[in-house]
């Protein structure tokens, strides 16, 4: 954890893209160029979250036949948030199946 990224640890730095869902994770993505692991997780943490908040939007507005689904879907958001940024912290570079993928395609390999 010795480089520094955004002024702190990459560990840290990737949590922090966590913190805030899609949000943080595209200050992150957009504030970090150079390390691969912290673009990693901010991207991650773009697709997942974001991913979660379109079918909370959609389940609540538009499938409204599906609104049963959203507590399920905030549980599910609540343990991948929590897991997540433990991971992160930890230092490991943690990949969800599918996300984690394009995770790794979309951020870019830069210190890889």
């Amino acid at each position: 954890m010795s480089q520094k990224s955004l002024g702190v640890d990459e560990n840290v730095a990737a949590l922090l893209a966590y913190v805030l869902g899609w949000i943080s994770g595209l200050v992150v993505i957009l504030m970090e160029k150079q390390n691969g692991f912290v673009r990693f997780h901010a991207m991650q943490s773009i697709i997942t979250f974001g991913v979660i908040t379109l079918l909370n939007v959609l389940f609540t507005s538009f499938l409204v036949f599906l609104i049963f689904l959203v507590p399920l879907l905030n549980l599910l958001a609540l343990v991948l948030w929590i897991v997540l940024m433990v991971k992160a912290y930890q230092g490991e570079r943690f990949a969800l199946p599918v996300i984690g993928a394009l995770a790794e395609e979309w951020s870019g390999k830069v210190d890889l």
